[in-house]
């Protein structure tokens, strides 16, 4: 749980980001419709706060090679009235804690067990201010979270390595399956947040640069394809190719599955547990695919998933030097398709259960 703290140090702080992420499916309380949305507390750039928010993406910023500089909250929804919504704060108006989960932003709230906000933009900053990165909406949340299933990727994400600066990006998955509940106001609208089908989740990232390709993929939601009943499994799978001291190394996932009280990783930095991985993505006119075989000495797991291209978002984001190279990353919350999930036994590898997944996250891009 002490790797979910505020992770920067103070040489990093002035050329380095931090953030939250939380996505969860939550109830139309009207319709019944079950919809997934995010909700992200982010910092960029602190240690350089001198009394103003700079934007990297403003024209003026650009001209002065000024790095950017300020606390955000960003939030939003997947599908077809896809959204994402951006506000900006001062450092002044920004504390986290190094020792736990205890970050404000404005009168916005997070801890471990507890988040609530409010994010408004309106139109008229939308059109008018194309740095701000954001679509025009509000969403007003007040959740509690419950973390039972956390994915700790080992010495990578290490106090050690954090301090020596080794990797560009970092990554800590606290709640891998995470149950919220509470209530939503998303344009006027109101949702409830049920803990049973939440189907949560939440980690954080931090570094001074965001790593290409960019690979995520999370599901919480599963059925047993041999009885047609939900199963107590989670999936949750991210990577890309990590710079190691500025050196970049060959494109690598880590992967963990949990299944029946039973937790698998398959994880290069982990040597003696004798991980093997393939992973492709492809896209066609109207989705995007993930496919995955993980193996280990002990077990496998053969995922296809795929994403309506049009549920998906290029989510936006700029890194601590200001640039905006990401500008196709897909990102979504209706990822679905199947598991299969094996045993070895007697030297073979044998079918324990397949599954069938759906309202899961997904990200993808690379420049």
């Amino acid at each position: 749980m002490s790797k979910n703290r505020y992770q920067l140090t103070k040489r990093s702080s002035k050329n380095g980001y931090d953030w939250w992420w939380h996505s969860f499916v939550a109830t139309n309380a009207q319709t019944g419709e079950l919809k997934p949305f995010f909700i992200e507390y982010y910092v960029i750039n602190p240690g350089l706060w001198k009394d103003k928010i700079i934007l990297g993406q403003q024209k003026e910023s650009k001209a002065k090679r000024e790095k950017p500089c300020y606390a955000m909250l960003k939030v939003g929804t997947w599908g077809h009235d896809k959204i994402q919504l951006h506000n900006f704060y001062s450092i002044s108006d920004f504390y986290a804690s190094n020792k736990e989960l205890n970050c404000k932003i404005g009168t916005n709230e997070l801890y471990e067990n507890k988040l609530f906000g409010e994010v408004h933009v309106s139109e008229h900053e939308r059109d008018t201010f194309p740095e701000l990165m954001s679509d025009a909406g509000s969403l007003k949340w007040d959740l509690t979270v419950e973390k039972d299933v956390y994915f700790d990727v080992g010495y990578g994400s290490s106090k050690l390595f954090n301090w020596l600066g080794a990797f560009h990006m970092y990554w800590h998955i606290q709640g891998m399956r995470s149950k919220f509940s509470g209530e939503l106001l998303f344009n006027n609208q109101r949702y409830i947040v049920n803990p049973e089908t939440s189907f949560g989740y939440q980690d954080k990232n931090w570094g001074k640069d965001y790593t290409n390709p960019w690979i995520w993929l999370n599901c919480n939601n599963f059925k047993s394809k041999k009885t047609g009943k939900p199963v107590d499994a989670s999936f949750d799978l991210g990577g890309g190719c990590p710079k190691v001291f500025g050196i970049s190394l060959p494109k690598r996932i880590l992967t963990a599955f949990y299944y029946n009280g039973e937790f698998i990783e398959f994880n290069f930095s982990k040597f003696w547990k004798k991980s093997k991985q393939q992973f492709s993505t492809h896209e066609d006119d109207n989705f995007f695919y993930w496919n995955v075989v993980s193996e280990n000495k002990n077990y496998k797991i053969d995922l296809k998933f795929r994403c309506e291209k049009s549920k998906l978002l290029k989510i936006n984001y700029e890194n601590p030097n200001g640039e905006k190279k990401h500008t196709k990353l897909w990102s979504g919350g209706h990822a679905e398709g199947s598991l299969v999930f094996y045993k070895k036994e007697d030297g073979n590898f044998r079918i324990i259960d397949e599954l069938e997944g759906s309202l899961g996250g997904c990200e993808y891009g690379e420049y």
